[in-house]
């Protein structure tokens, strides 16, 4: 067994967001709570008059459309400084992530869904459950797009 599945292994019998806050997860219980959705690298746009939020099908040039991992997650907020970093100190704000994100899940004192890495022990059951980026046609953002043009429907993500 390598060491990484030793450590998935450990997470699965120990269920430690079942017994912690999110702001009493190590920085590794933290990252390994995240399901690699890709949600939360679409491009999103706020209605000046009514705050919403919307999503649309554009992803950033280090988006992997194919796996929904950033190509450089180490170096994202300096690479796209607009890409917001998700902390424990403002995960109450992010009301805009999907309500499938397993933080915003966590914070509403709901239980990760079946599909989660964490419970399905498989990285690929939230492609294989139709969530997240693999489920939506993408567009990488080439910096001359017109974002109206790539809305999602709510249904869609």
């Amino acid at each position: 067994m390598t060491a990484s599945e030793t450590s998935q292994t450990q997470a699965l019998s120990d269920k430690f967001w079942e017994r912690k806050t999110l702001d009493e997860m190590t920085d590794a219980e933290w990252e390994a709570v995240c399901d690699g959705c890709g949600l939360c690298c679409l491009t999103k746009l706020q209605d000046e008059e009514t705050d919403e939020i919307v999503y649309t099908r554009v992803v950033c040039p280090y988006s992997d459309p194919g796996t929904a991992q950033c190509t450089d997650y180490a170096n994202r907020s300096i690479n796209v400084p607009a890409c917001v970093q998700l902390t424990r100190e403002r995960v109450a704000e992010f009301d805009w992530l999907p309500d499938t994100c397993a933080y915003r899940v966590l914070h509403n004192g709901l239980p990760l869904p079946d599909w989660h890495p964490l419970l399905s022990g498989n990285k690929e059951s939230v492609a294989e459950a139709g969530i997240g980026l693999t489920a939506i046609p993408v567009i990488v953002d080439t910096g001359d797009l017109d974002y109206e043009d790539y809305l999602l429907n709510e249904h869609e993500i």
